[in-house]
Formats: C-alpha cells, structure tokens, sequence
C-alpha cells in the first residue's frame, strides 16, 4: 500500500530527493524516457514534480527560446520533444546550471505531463497538475488541494 502524502507537508524551500519506483514518458505511441536513476522536487502545496536524466530519452530534444527564474532552483530552459512526426512543443524544462541544492538534478529534464501520450511512476499513469503551468505529476497517495487549480495563483 502505497504512503499517502499531503502536498500541504512538504517543505518551503522545496526539497530534492532520489525516486526509488521507475519513471517512464510515452509520446507518439513509444516510450520516450525510461528510467531508474530519477529525482523529484516536493514544495509545499504542489504534486512532485519529477527530473530524468538527459541520457533517459531516446526522442529529439530540440532548444527552445527564452525561459523561467526559479527562486530555489535558478534559471530554467525550456525544451520540445519530437518523436517521428509529432512534436510537443515546451513540454520540458531543465536547469543547466541550478543552484547548489539541486545541483543532482543538472542535465535532468522534467515533464509537462499533459503534454506527451502518457507519464508513469512505477505502474501508475499519473495525472497533469491542474492549471497548465506548474509541471507536477499527481499520483493517487497525494492529498491536495494543489496549487494551480483555479483561485490558487495567490497562494
């Protein structure tokens, strides 16, 4: 029986830790990434958001302009994963050069789940965070509300 976990319990600033189950990102009718070597980022009121290696994917992964600031990880570039004749467009973001606590996660790639075929935790097919913006991945041990959904901008 998996561990339930409240979104409301994890820390502020958020907290870097391996992921024992393995991660694996279908797109295009194939599995993109597969891998037993992943992080995952918990902050308060958000579902985790999951790092695989760079070296995980077997898609393009093609450079896209511009980018976000993280207070706690630094400056983010964003990434579209093509896979045959289709492509998704910014559906990865990664931290070339994060900030000291999440150095491990450096040539790692994160996922907008609702932007590929599918995204799995173990055997689980997750569901996208609520929102569109934030890149959490909710699994069925998460207790919410999470951040994202309509009105929580605020919080």
């Amino acid at each position: 029986m998996p561990v339930i976990e409240n979104v409301w319990d994890y820390p502020r600033p958020p907290r870097l830790e391996p992921v024992p189950l393995p991660l694996r990102i279908d797109f295009n009718g194939t599995t993109i990434a597969a891998t037993t070597e992943g992080f995952r980022v918990l902050e308060t009121s958000h579902p985790p958001v999951y790092y695989l290696p760079r070296t995980a994917f077997s898609c393009g992964i093609e450079p896209r302009s511009g980018g976000s600031f993280c207070e706690w990880k630094g400056r983010a570039s964003y990434w579209s994963l093509r896979q045959g004749d289709r492509i998704a467009v910014d559906a990865a973001w990664s931290y070339p050069t994060p900030s000291p606590s999440f150095l491990p996660i450096r040539d790692y790639l994160a996922v907008y789940a609702g932007r590929v075929d599918a995204c799995f935790v173990g055997d689980e097919q997750v569901t996208p965070q609520p929102g569109g913006f934030y890149g959490g991945w909710v699994t069925a041990n998460l207790i919410g509300p999470f951040k994202g959904s309509p009105g929580t901008m605020g919080w």
